[in-house]
């Protein structure tokens, strides 16, 4: 058989895309960030492309983190800001999950919810969320109430939508089967579509995470208060973009703690759903 060059070229690159796959999650994280904080240095410190004002060296942002890291342990102030702001996190989380559960069943589950109730939601959905923090604050204050109203207002929505497709993944064949052996609407959804459904919910629950996040310290950006988003906003007023990106990386690592909490839940709840990975990417 004549091997022609393209068929070289196609091996050449089925090799290359194996090797590839074959480097360790790891390795390609670590790789990836030293790659970016290499760019970094180099157009920040090295060439001078950007100025400081607007994108602090990575040794700037370094001591800045190293900074606030200090005061937390030593229970400054950043540490009573912090704890607004997962709390804020943590209640609106839990709101979120409850009414959109909630939502997804009476959506999937009733052609009301589907007909009537779904065209609402969407229609709410399209709009643009941050625009409702002012009425939020005018309705509830420049408390931990108004933070809490817009991140379950951000965050509801995912949840809503997963929950209700997931009640559409069990088969008509598994459907058919619980009628013909006389289960009740309760049971048959109790007993099959909930089950089917969590990888879908788990989904949502997931984007939720990072939803409840950005309404969180939205809300605490536009509407003052003692969180992180206040904090960041008094650094981003005085320029301190240092101490703005120190706060946004302490941030992330409470959004990635929520994010992999679900992700911890979902792997003992839906352990026999070998094609979801705990990690949360699929």
């Amino acid at each position: 058989m004549n091997i022609t060059p393209e068929d070289n070229e196609d091996t050449v690159w089925v090799e290359r895309e194996a090797f590839i796959d074959r480097i360790p999650r790891w390795v390609a994280m670590l790789g990836l960030a030293v790659l970016v904080i290499g760019i970094w240095h180099l157009a920040t410190e090295q060439m001078g492309w950007v100025s400081p004002i607007i994108l602090p060296s990575p040794g700037e942002t370094l001591s800045d983190l190293m900074g606030v890291g200090l005061n937390l342990l030593n229970r400054g102030y950043m540490l009573g800001a912090l704890w607004t702001t997962t709390r804020t996190v943590f209640w609106a989380f839990l709101i979120a999950a409850g009414i959109g559960f909630s939502l997804g069943v009476l959506v999937g589950e009733t052609r009301f919810g589907e007909k009537a109730v779904m065209p609402y939601l969407v229609a709410i959905d399209t709009m643009p969320k941050v625009a409702f923090a002012p009425l939020f604050i005018a309705w509830l204050g420049f408390d931990i109430a108004s933070k809490v109203a817009l991140a379950t207002f951000i965050a509801t929505f995912p949840i809503v939508v997963s929950t209700a497709a997931g009640l559409y993944a069990a088969s008509e064949n598994e459907r058919m089967l619980f009628k013909s052996i006389g289960a009740s609407r309760w049971q048959t959804l109790v007993r099959l579509k909930l089950p089917n459904a969590l990888p879908f919910i788990f989904t949502g629950l997931k984007i939720a995470a990072v939803g409840v996040m950005a309404g969180a310290i939205t809300g605490e950006f536009l509407g003052g208060g003692q969180g992180f988003g206040a904090l960041i906003r008094e650094s981003a007023s005085m320029l301190d973009t240092p101490r703005v990106f120190s706060l946004i990386l302490y941030l992330s690592l409470l959004g990635l703690a929520l994010f992999f909490t679900v992700a911890w839940v979902q792997k003992r709840l839906v352990f026999w759903n070998k094609g979801d990975r705990p990690g949360g990417v699929t």
